[in-house]
């Protein structure tokens, strides 16, 4: 039995508030790298709609900008603030992370490890979605190009 869980992880704000993630245990957590400039964007729209469903059934969406792509130049806080104005954003944001190579966030190395992708673990494009259980344990992987509507089942199944 794997001992880790996405609770042994810190989380940087885009204000530059670090956190544990413990303070999300017993929620479904959807982790999702994210780019303002990226053609996915609009996903920001469907995976807000999801939030504000079922937020109080206990789920959270943690937004992660990256410029690993180069399509969030701005500062993680410079990204949520356009979230929020073109989106209607309200999940947190974080800070400008690194998802893949050498200098990648452990949280991420350890989300690719949980739930490898196709060919390789490194995460190939924005929009790359984790889903985590009420445990903190990793149970799928969404691609790049999965509408987050398509997320809802498997999020509803997690909730219980």
């Amino acid at each position: 039995m794997n001992t880790m869980s996405i609770y042994q992880f810190n989380a940087t704000l885009e204000t530059g508030e670090i956190y544990s993630l413990e303070q999300y245990k017993g929620k479904v957590i959807v982790i999702v790298n994210t780019a303002t400039k990226c053609g996915l964007a609009p996903q920001f729209k469907e995976l807000e709609a999801i939030y504000q469903t079922y937020k109080d059934q206990g789920l959270v969406i943690l937004g992660f900008p990256s410029n690993q792509f180069h399509q969030e130049p701005d500062s993680g806080e410079k990204a949520a603030e356009a979230c929020r104005m073109t989106y209607g954003v309200t999940f947190p944001m974080h800070t400008l992370t690194v998802i893949n190579g050498k200098e990648a966030d452990p949280l991420f190395l350890y989300l690719e490890e949980q739930a490898p992708g196709l060919l390789t673990n490194d995460i190939k494009w924005n929009f790359t979605k984790f889903l985590i259980n009420r445990e903190g344990e990793v149970v799928e992987r969404f691609a790049p190009k999965t509408s987050p509507k398509e997320m809802i089942d498997p999020i509803e199944k997690a909730l219980g």
